[in-house]
């Protein structure tokens, strides 16, 4: 039975974001954060539609107004009443793989990166809108805990993730590096598994989720974080995992074509002073385009050039995530893509 995990480049149908309400962690910063994914929303439904899983009734008729006047067009957005612990779709939005021709959605569990926070709601969101009808394809339920965030797939067997996440005890204890590759290879196809054993940023809980570290923009090519700051308490794990980067080769053995992204300065939390976790490895990539996190830095630039020439066929679009990193990730942790052929196209429903 051929398998294989679809790359993020594969032809989307939609990106999945789930919205906040008053009782998630970004009450205090709520028109903040909204606003954010007001932009985001309104740059994705250029090329393809938008999927959103919203708090209420309520949030649902105020989105509905709130796009009409920014000049999203009805059939690029689909708004679900649907309740959720947080934000992050990356991590509890469905995996799409294609089985010998058909396309399949995995559910995997979601435990709030190990147990660090609430989940229940967003641990079920898939199923509950399996289940109201969402999907055109069959989705299923698997045992084991993953996130989005953690892997990185280059559509033809190879995958790409670290050690810090998914060999970490508070994921799937007693599962050991050889379990978790014979799993990878019976639920995605995967042939190869690029481990990487360095490389995390201060103020992430996700336990060095690849997507902030490094990503595929192809299947030759891997853009990742290069600190080049000596002062940086980053700069040793960073350095560390770009030569382990350099040493990595593609299934036919050449090396792959690395694309490093710029370090920006140090961004603060305005209230407690602690680091967040700017990252510009936190790329989306849609239907014709890329949209990139950026913070108002002077990296920015370079990190849009950078991933322009990774992307030559694709429009590079700049997204200020500076609201997304308050919470500890950016703007790839906000999404998932859904393929070409996983969304029923209906009309809004409440689950």
């Amino acid at each position: 039975m051929a398998t294989r995990l679809l790359p993020e480049w594969h032809p989307q149908d939609a990106i999945q974001l789930t919205w906040p309400g008053l009782e998630s962690d970004w009450a205090s910063m709520l028109e903040r954060i909204e606003a954010t994914l007001e932009a985001m929303v309104v740059a994705i439904a250029r090329y393809q539609r938008v999927l959103i899983s919203v708090p209420s009734p309520q949030t649902r008729n105020h989105l509905t107004r709130r796009f009409a006047l920014l000049g999203v067009p009805d059939d690029r957005l689909r708004l679900v009443v649907a309740e959720a612990d947080d934000t992050w779709a990356r991590d509890h939005g469905p995996l799409a793989v294609e089985r010998d021709g058909q396309l399949l959605l995995h559910d995997y569990a979601f435990t709030g990166w190990g147990g660090k926070f609430p989940a229940n709601r967003d641990n079920t969101l898939t199923r509950r809108l399996a289940e109201a009808g969402i999907f055109a394809c069959p989705v299923s339920e698997r045992g084991l805990v993953l996130e989005g965030g953690a892997i990185e797939s280059d559509g033809a067997g190879t995958l790409l993730t670290t050690e810090a996440c998914l060999l970490n005890p508070n994921r799937n204890p007693g599962l050991d590096r050889r379990s978790v590759e014979a799993w990878l290879h019976r639920d995605f196809g995967v042939t190869r598994v690029l481990w990487l054993s360095n490389g995390h940023l201060e103020g992430d809980d996700t336990d060095s989720h690849i997507d902030t570290l490094a990503r595929f923009c192809d299947p030759r090519t891997i853009a990742y974080v290069r600190c080049d700051d000596e002062q940086d308490p980053h700069y040793p794990a960073l350095a560390a995992m770009e030569a382990e980067l350099e040493t990595l080769r593609r299934a036919d053995g050449q090396p792959y074509r690395l694309v490093p992204l710029p370090w920006p300065a140090p961004c603060w939390d305005p209230e407690d002073g602690h680091r967040l976790p700017a990252t510009y490895a936190n790329f989306l990539i849609i239907n014709g385009a890329v949209l990139v996190p950026t913070y108002a830095d002077a990296a920015d630039t370079r990190a849009l050039a950078a991933l322009a020439e990774a992307f030559p066929d694709r429009d590079i679009v700049p997204i200020d995530c500076r609201s997304v990193i308050r919470q500890h990730g950016s703007l790839h942790c906000l999404t998932m893509q859904l393929p070409r052929g996983s969304l029923n196209i209906q009309a809004t429903v409440e689950i």
